[in-house]
């Protein structure tokens, strides 16, 4: 395919998680950039939608796995609705089952269709407890390119521009006040507790940042669970302030737009951050920057990781579901005081 970008309809097919969805931005931004003619159409979920709202010639289509569009007949009627927006050309970014499908039906009319390399194999070699082979693999944001490389549009992630903040709407401000103080987010939750700080080291954080009296410490979160813990938090502290439960994720996205630094475990949090250009601290657990997804364009410095030489196993898998016996106490080698030390450092830089 070699129209480079002329009049190109291009399918960006990624539905799930968010962390993974929010990691395209980066490579959709430069593609627009560097390439004036081309119209992007992203396939994902519904809550999604908003991740891409700052993106020019971009819009979303949304798949509803769950209902309209489950199952063989459910991807059927999908293809039947994306076919009308004449594509001239698929970027799947997924790489599951149900993308595997629709590729075989926009081969009926020879649709150009690039698929992610997720490099399952070296995945295994990273994660496995024998004869792991712990070498840095290809980010995420570099393999999505590779797909859009793969149908004639190559883009060099180094030219990759942030989003630009976006201004706070009333409801925002309202809930967080402007004052003088500096905006710290903290997103103390992931997927699973093998990528969690612990709560207690969490609020010794919250603390002593709290004590300085220089910050305005926002808890983002999600869940009723998560949301009773983080206001249980809230209210034992003056400056500091849940966000879990107030916001849409529109609303959430203008906030972070708007942080000094964000510092999160190794989720969804840390790219959307990254996303608009904001210093992000991330810590590590039983993952590892290596499998490739550390958030876009952030100094490998801000990346703060759990005791190697204690725990040889790490990254004992990518997404962090595996903990092996005695891992679970892996994260707690990261001192409270190096987070503080290091989320100083950010703030006064």
């Amino acid at each position: 395919m070699d129209k480079k970008g002329k009049h190109t309809h291009i399918l960006v097919i990624r539905l799930s998680a968010m962390g993974d969805v929010a990691m395209i931005v980066p490579v959709l931004r430069t593609l627009i950039e560097k390439y004036p003619g081309i119209q992007l159409t992203v396939l994902t979920k519904k809550p999604f939608t908003p991740i891409f709202e700052g993106l020019e010639r971009v819009q979303v289509k949304v798949a509803d796995v769950k209902n309209r569009h489950k199952g063989l007949m459910g991807l059927w009627r999908l293809y039947k609705e994306l076919k009308p927006l004449k594509f001239d050309a698929v970027a799947d970014l997924h790489n599951v089952l149900r993308s595997r499908v629709l590729k075989k039906y926009f081969a009926l009319e020879r649709i150009p269709f690039a698929q992610i390399d997720k490099a399952r194999k070296d995945k295994k070699a990273l994660t496995r407890p024998k004869n792991k082979v712990f070498e840095k693999l290809k980010t995420t944001h570099e393999r999505y390119a590779d797909v859009f490389a793969e149908l004639g549009f190559p883009i060099d992630l180094a030219t990759a521009k942030p989003l630009d903040r976006i201004q706070l709407s009333e409801n925002v401000l309202g809930l967080v006040q402007q004052d003088t103080k500096k905006w710290v987010g903290i997103a103390p939750f992931a997927a699973h507790e093998g990528k969690m700080y612990p709560l207690d080291s969490t609020e010794e954080v919250i603390k002593q940042l709290n004590n300085t009296e220089k910050y305005k410490i926002l808890l983002f979160g999600g869940g009723a669970k998560e949301e009773e813990v983080l206001e249980g938090l809230a209210n034992r502290y003056q400056n500091v302030e849940c966000m879990a439960g107030k916001l849409s994720l529109s609303e959430e996205l203008q906030l972070i737009s708007n942080l000094d630094v964000m510092l999160s475990m190794d989720s969804g949090n840390a790219h959307m951050a990254a996303n608009y250009g904001i210093r992000v601290v991330t810590l590590w657990g039983v993952t590892h920057p290596y499998a490739g997804f550390y958030p876009f364009g952030q100094p490998m410095e801000n990346a703060l990781m759990a005791d190697r030489e204690a725990y040889p196993l790490i990254p004992t898998s990518v997404y962090g579901n595996k903990v092996p016996e005695g891992y679970d106490k892996a994260m707690s080698t990261i001192k409270t005081q190096e987070v503080l030390h290091k989320l100083m450092g950010v703030l006064e830089s």
